[in-house]
């Protein structure tokens, strides 16, 4: 019979106290371990997604032109950085790396570190001073590299603490209420900030933000467990040649073979297409919902008050929203819940260009709902890559998943998406006058800014629409659909 948790005895022994504690309140240990990172990395990279375009276009005055090489710098980072994180994660011997609690426990300090980069200007920026840009990439790239070592290896988590269906799931919900959580990050600086106006301190609530987020990223490094932390030591003690050859040094050939395996799963291909169109749809909201709602609602419909909240629950609405479908999730899986979400997007899209942008109040509810669905539907995209990953265990017949890898490829080709969204926008924008009308606002010509506003409003409703109809396309022919009627895929050690 498969075993679905480590017994107590099996934890170290400086946690065995606070797991003991912790089930006699009926808390899972190995599930809050895990989701504390989630509550972490939630916390920083909502304010972050959220605020640095507004903050570099709009405050510190970047040009065009140096927006655009700062993303394209960091889409080739962006892309580069996760498989070789997850071919180290996966293959080095070094534990810091090779371990998954501590990737977590040595890079949540300079994770946190990171995410302040953005926020403190290095000079009086002038418009379109090439510092601007500098500060840019180097935030852009310091703060994803670190944010991949993490992440990556709490991805690796949810494969490898356990292979129940069941398991996993109540891995998401723990997730989920700690998303919920870290969610109201952008709620609370939109207030305490009043949008960004207050900017010393948007600043003061960020340093606070950072220092939570690591002690809450460091709770995961102490506490969590792998199935396949002790592999290593396992296949030492029986002499196993393939255990011995799966860490040896760094090998392209190696690496190569077990890239091409994962690429060549018709699986794996049709994740990540429909994933790509995914991360574009979050990069596209994420960065100008802000600038969208501003300019298409007047102040005097929504002040900024009500905006804050809006912004609020367009983070924290999609923890709702999967906590509330977790009997739809054990009852007909994830993959027809993703697939409605896509006809739901396309439905709502048509609607709202039908209607126009001067229904404001239905047009504040499209864009926190967009913003929802599509959170959501993310948030369930680990359960089809841990299914991945068992496939490729089981075909390949692995000692250990290669779940950095798979996550890590994944995002080789889906996390360029976050450069493309706000590059294709702003080029979009600027030609129909952002840079010159953004600071003048409603004072600027009337038929500009009609222009303007127009051009938005259509990408507010056309991107969804487009980008879903590509999804359905994409997704329709996945053929993991039933793994939540299967109660384990293989045995847990």
């Amino acid at each position: 019979m498969a075993v679905e948790e480590k017994p107590v005895s099996s934890v170290r022994p400086g946690s065995l106290n606070v797991v003991r504690h912790l089930i006699n309140f009926g808390v899972n240990p190995a599930a809050l371990a895990y989701a504390m990172t989630t509550l972490g990395s939630g916390m920083i990279n909502n304010i972050f997604s959220f605020y640095y375009v507004k903050v570099f276009l709009n405050r510190y005055k970047i040009s065009e032109g140096a927006f655009h090489q700062s993303q394209m710098v960091y889409m080739v980072w962006n892309a580069v950085n996760d498989p070789l994180f997850g071919y180290l994660q996966d293959n080095s011997r070094v534990p810091c790396c090779s371990k998954r609690r501590l990737s977590i426990l040595y890079g949540a300090p300079l994770y946190s570190l990171a995410f302040l980069l953005a926020w403190f200007p290095w000079q009086s920026y002038a418009p379109g001073d090439w510092m601007s840009g500098l500060h840019l990439t180097v935030a852009l790239c310091a703060f994803d590299g670190m944010l991949t070592f993490v992440l990556l290896a709490q991805c690796a988590l949810f494969a490898e603490i356990s292979g129940h269906h069941q398991s996993r799931l109540r891995l998401i919900k723990y997730s989920q209420v700690a998303s919920l959580v870290g969610s109201s990050s952008v709620l609370f600086c939109g207030i305490l900030s009043k949008n960004m106006e207050d900017f010393a301190s948007f600043q003061t609530f960020t340093v606070l933000i950072a220092i939570l987020s690591c002690g809450c990223m460091l709770y995961t490094g102490f506490y969590s467990e792998s199935r396949f932390d002790n592999k290593g030591s396992e296949s030492d003690t029986s002499g196993s040649v393939d255990q011995t050859s799966h860490h040896s040094a760094f090998s392209f050939s190696m690496l190569w073979t077990m890239t091409l395996q994962i690429l060549t799963n018709r699986d794996f291909q049709l994740f990540v297409l429909m994933n790509f169109f995914q991360v574009f749809m979050l990069a596209f909201l994420n960065n100008f919902t802000m600038i969208f709602a501003e300019s298409l609602i007047p102040p005097d419909v929504f002040p900024s008050l009500a905006k804050s909240v809006m912004y609020g629950a367009g983070f924290i609405c999609p923890q709702l929203l999967v906590l509330s479908c977790q009997s739809l999730l054990h009852g007909i899986g994830y993959y027809r819940i993703i697939l409605f979400t896509f006809y739901m997007e396309a439905g709502m899209a048509a609607v709202m260009l039908t209607l126009g942008s001067q229904h404001y109040y239905i047009l504040a509810f499209f864009l926190t709902a967009n913003m929802v669905i599509i959170q959501a539907a993310f948030s369930l995209f680990g359960l089809p890559l841990a299914d991945i990953i068992d496939t490729d265990l089981q075909k390949y017949k692995r000692s250990s998943p290669l779940s950095s890898m798979v996550f890590g490829t994944n995002a080789l080709f889906t996390k360029p998406a976050q450069s493309l969204a706000p590059m294709i926008v702003l080029s979009i924008l600027n030609k129909f006058g952002y840079e010159q009308l953004k600071d003048a606002g409603r004072d600027s010509n009337p038929s500009a800014l009609e222009s303007l506003h127009s051009i938005m409003f259509y990408l507010v409703c056309l991107v969804p629409m487009c980008v879903s109809v590509l999804q359905i396309i994409a997704w329709r022919p996945f053929s993991i659909r039933n793994s939540h009627t299967v109660d384990t895929k293989y045995i847990d050690n």
